[in-house]
């Protein structure tokens, strides 16, 4: 508990999250969204592994995110990456239970620990589908907020076409090897202002608009 606050002090020194994304970072637990013998390392700010070269992203990283997406209540949100399904938890509890949080993921035991996950940590707004994300989930959409929690080579055209008008999408695009944060926003003509966060670098997306396996 001394380490998640002291993780919050540093934020609010640091950066501009409201009380919102605060709050909902307190009410979820890290430790319970990693592998059991990492749970000492829950509140280090640094990514720790899940399984298959597939990782949880450091505190900051998902609370920049989180942030980037300026969530409401009530927000329907797409999210390619489930992992271990933290970052869902966070934002669930943001928009509320009038949100609705849809989710995909591509590595069937990364599926299963995130609904285990989530359910414990007695998320219902969330679901999960084992599926390639960067189709989107057309028969779902529109979307009001979209975020890719892996590398892409550019924002998959079918998230786009999902995204509502004055819709978010944020995501790391670039290579494999480094990305920029990248948030976009839809105007009422379907154009796409981009606005750029610096450099990360997150486990490669797969699928039809992703890496080659």
């Amino acid at each position: 508990m001394v380490y998640k606050m002291e993780l919050i002090k540093f934020w609010k020194d640091n950066f501009k999250f409201n009380d919102v994304e605060i709050n909902a970072f307190k009410q979820i637990n890290r430790e319970d969204f990693i592998p059991e013998n990492l749970k000492n390392a829950a509140y280090q700010d640094v990514p720790l592994p899940l399984l298959r070269g597939k990782t949880i992203s450091q505190p900051t990283t998902v609370m920049i995110m989180t942030s980037l997406l300026e969530l409401k209540k009530g927000d329907k949100v797409f999210e390619i990456g489930t992992g271990s399904g933290y970052q869902a938890a966070i934002i669930a509890k943001i928009i509320g239970p009038r949100g609705k949080f849809i989710s995909t993921e591509v590595v069937p035991e990364l599926v299963k620990f995130a609904r285990e996950n989530l359910k414990k940590a007695k998320i219902q707004n969330v679901t999960v589908y084992e599926d390639d994300g960067s189709n989107g989930r057309p028969l779902e959409s529109p979307f009001d907020k979209i975020i890719i929690t892996a590398a892409c080579k550019e924002f998959p055209k079918p998230l786009l076409e999902q995204l509502k008008p004055f819709g978010i999408i944020v995501g790391p695009v670039g290579n494999q090897n480094e990305q920029e944060m990248i948030r976009g926003v839809k105007d009422k003509e379907g154009h796409l202002s981009l606005e750029f966060f610096g450099p990360f670098l997150f486990t490669p997306m797969y699928g039809k608009y992703g890496f080659e396996v």
